[in-house]
Formats: structure tokens, C-alpha cells, sequence
């Protein structure tokens, strides 16, 4: 099972229910599974998505990737294409063994030397390429931490200290990418450029609101329509330069369109596999699913609340589903991530038969713990064991609080990213 201590947390009925929409979700989502499916080769053709992609022109293919996503791709993509793929390399955040492609393990969701290294080496890697090459990307969640290629500048901690300063500012990934695609030669259709003239498919996994396919690892083979001024905008909201002390350089994005014109970008996951997946779940054990939005975000207490009030005000036997990437404005050095702020902010409210449950579809919140849940249990347990919630949202303890109560979920890195799943359940 992806959730490790599902057994564990599964003690009665509700719980159950709840935990097993949420694996049925992290499984519909399973990288080396959506792949199998969906890249087949037949012949000369390579068919993907229902679209048939002649090879017949095709000398070399090459896999090239970047992501929590790209490490369990490359490796059914090494099977799909067997002789026919000539190598490549991808940048991840785990370990897998490959046999034609160079695989790295980078780190996340901070960049470091390693992430410098192996992006200079994918640019590398890129050129030189010809009209009768194509390049299979595969794009995910976690790619523009990975693809960390500053300007002249800019080091890789002074892009570490802004980005903490985004995610503790409450910035949303829209902000946050728009301004890492000017902060990189390997972002914002940089490796499209680098891979002309050669033909290019791009294997996107969305991991942020709305699917917006540029925003994806900042979209390295994506032509960009932000400009130097959006990202300039950005750092001028969040005070950056006077908070870390630096003058940031920008690099504009490739804007000519012959680097596009032989790609193609397609949507390969997203939350709305997983939320369906889990509605179908749902109906299969007896209740009645509403998928509320894909596109959830703010601050992760307020929807936290609002998911209780929503339970409240629902007909018993029903299951509201959400999908998206809440924010945490941080204003004390705690430990947790969005989703066990969520969670914690919505035991504050819960009655009996209800219960909220969040996860990370990469099994990581901001920590080791893949998210939690909470109902009628849960603070029966805080008060057994002396926690106050109210105290560990105030200094930012969400981690503190669920290690010593236990309802954490734990996955591992689960090789899966489209953001966060919720699910709220009212008997």
C-alpha cells in the first residue's frame, strides 16, 4: 500500500473510509503506471496520449527529465522504447536503477551544488542535437528546484535564501515560478532552446492549480510569456532584495518562436485523475462524493475552516474531495507543512463523524510525514497526551504536534506529484 501505516491509523469505520479514498487516489496517480499506459510503441510509431508520432525520420531518441516525477518515468520509458532509445539523463529526488539513462539524484526543495552540476551537465547534454532527434522530456513538481542553472551573480544559496523567504511570506507557486523562470538559463523554455532544432514531446505531471502547463517546473519547454518586468514586480512585493541583502540579477526567457515550433507540451497527470479515482471510491463504498475544486489554495487554516463548515453543512453519508496547493504564511521557526496546518486548524472545529484527512501526493509535507488527519479521536487523544493545538498553530508546531499524537500519514517518496489531496468524510 502507498500509505505505510494505513492499518495502524484505520481503527474504525470513518477512518477507514477516509484512508482508503485517499490511497485509491495515490495509486490512480502511480508514475510507472499512468506511463505504461499512455507512451506505447508500435512499429515505427510512438504513441502517446492517442497522438501517433512517426519515427520513421527519427535517428536517435533521447529521454531527458527533471522532477520527483522523472526517475520512475525514465524507467518504463527504458522499457517502452528498449533499442530504440539511444540514452539520456534525468534529475529526481530518489534512486532508481537505469541501464541507458543517466540518472542523479538531486535535492529538494532547496537547490545545492548537485542540482548545478547535473543541469549544466543536462545543457550539455542538449546541444548538439539534429532535425532527426526527438527528445522525450519528462516535466515535474520539483523540476525548478533541480533545474538550478543562476546567472552570473547569482549563487545557488542566494536562490535557497528567497525561495525560504517566498514560502515563508505565503507566496503562491504562480509568484514563486514566475520569478525561479528568470533566475535560471534551464527554466522558461531554456532547454527547448538548447534542444533545437531537434522534434520534442514533453511529458508534463502538474503538480499546481489550474494545470497550467507553463508553471510546471517553471516550464522548461514551454515558451514564456512572463517577462524580466513580471519577475522584477514580484521581488519588489515580497521586499526580497532588502530582506537577503542582494541586488538579483534576471535573465530573460527565450522568446523566439522557431524554439517552439517542433514541440509539443502535453498534460500527462493530474489532480483530476486522482480526485476522480477517489469519487468513484467513494460511491463504490456507499457514499455520495462531491469533488468541491481542483484548484484549492490560500492559507491552509482558512480552507482548513472551511472544509469543517462545509461537513457541517452536508447531508450525512457524503464525501467532499479537493485538490490544489494550500499556503503557510510561517511567523514562528516550527516545524510542518501545509497540510497538518490544515488538518490541525480544522480538530478545532470537528464533531463527532467527521473527520478531514490531507496528503501529499509526493508523500512529503514540508517533512517526512506525508500529511494527516483528523476527527472526534484525535482530540480525544490531544487531550490524553497534553497537546494544545491552539499553542502549536500559533508557533507554527503542526510536525510536533501529530509526531507525538500519531495520526500522521506516511508514505515515503512516493515517485507521484499533483499536489495535495483533501478529503473530508461525514457519516
Amino acid at each position: 500500500m502507498k500509505i505505510k501505516n494505513f492499518h495502524d491509523l484505520a481503527t474504525n469505520r470513518i477512518r477507514e473510509v477516509a484512508l482508503m479514498i485517499a490511497e485509491t487516489g495515490l495509486e490512480a496517480i502511480d508514475t510507472e503506471l499512468v506511463v505504461e499506459k499512455r507512451v506505447v510503441l508500435q512499429g515505427n510509431t510512438l504513441i502517446i496520449q492517442g497522438r501517433y508520432i512517426s519515427l520513421v525520420a527519427i535517428e536517435r531518441i533521447f529521454v531527458v527529465g527533471a522532477g520527483k516525477c522523472s526517475l520512475d518515468a525514465a524507467k518504463v520509458l527504458e522499457r517502452v522504447l528498449g533499442e530504440r532509445l539511444t540514452g539520456g539523463i534525468v534529475i529526481g529526488v530518489g534512486e532508481t536503477q537505469l541501464t541507458k539513462i543517466r540518472a542523479v539524484k538531486g535535492t529538494h526543495p532547496f537547490p545545492s551544488p548537485i542540482n548545478v552540476s547535473a543541469t549544466a551537465e543536462i545543457i550539455k547534454f542538449l546541444s548538439g542535437m539534429t532535425e532527426h532527434d526527438l527528445v522525450l522530456f519528462v516535466i515535474s513538481g520539483g523540476g525548478s528546484t533541480l533545474l538550478c542553472q543562476p546567472p552570473q551573480g547569482l549563487t545557488y544559496e542566494d536562490e535557497a535564501r528567497t525561495l525560504k523567504l517566498l514560502f515563508e511570506k505565503g507566496a503562491t507557486i504562480e509568484e514563486i515560478n514566475t520569478l525561479r523562470k528568470h533566475l535560471s538559463f534551464a527554466r522558461g523554455g531554456f532547454l527547448a532552446e538548447y534542444a533545437y532544432p531537434a522534434q520534442i514531446v514533453s511529458l508534463a505531471f502538474s503538480d499546481v492549480p489550474g494545470n497550467k502547463i507553463e508553471l510546471v517546473a517553471s516550464g522548461p519547454t514551454v515558451k514564456d510569456i512572463t517577462t524580466v518586468a513580471d519577475a522584477r514586480r514580484i521581488i519588489e512585493k515580497f521586499n526580497i532584495e532588502k530582506e537577503i541583502g542582494l541586488t538579483i540579477p534576471l535573465i530573460e526567457t527565450p522568446k523566439e518562436e522557431k524554439y517552439f515550433a517542433h514541440v509539443w507540451n502535453t498534460l500527462l497527470v493530474s489532480n483530476e485523475i486522482a480526485l476522480e479515482a477517489m469519487a468513484e471510491k467513494a460511491r463504490e463504498l456507499g457514499f455520495s462524493p462531491i469533488i468541491k475544486t481542483t484548484t484549492i489554495s490560500g492559507e491552509a487554516r482558512d480552507i482548513g475552516t472551511m472544509i469543517v463548515k462545509e461537513l457541517h453543512a452536508a447531508p450525512s453519508r457524503s464525501i467532499l474531495l479537493y485538490g490544489g496547493e494550500p499556503t503557510v504564511t510561517v511567523k514562528k521557526p516550527g516545524k510542518g507543512g501545509r497540510g497538518l496546518e490544515l488538518v490541525l486548524c480544522a480538530l478545532q472545529s470537528i464533531v463527532p463523524g467527521e473527520l478531514v484527512l490531507s496528503i501529499a501526493s509526493d508523500g512529503r509535507d514540508n517533512c517526512d510525514f506525508a500529511g494527516a488527519l483528523c476527527d472526534i479521536i484525535t482530540k480525544e487523544k490531544a487531550l490524553t497526551f497534553g497537546l494544545d493545538a491552539v499553542k502549536c498553530l500559533e508557533e507554527n508546531m503542526s510536525y510536533y504536534f501529530f509526531e507525538h499524537e500519531f495520526d500522521y500519514l506516511m508514505t515515503g517518496i512516493t515517485g507521484s506529484n499533483v499536489s495535495d489531496l483533501l478529503v473530508g468524510v461525514k457519516l
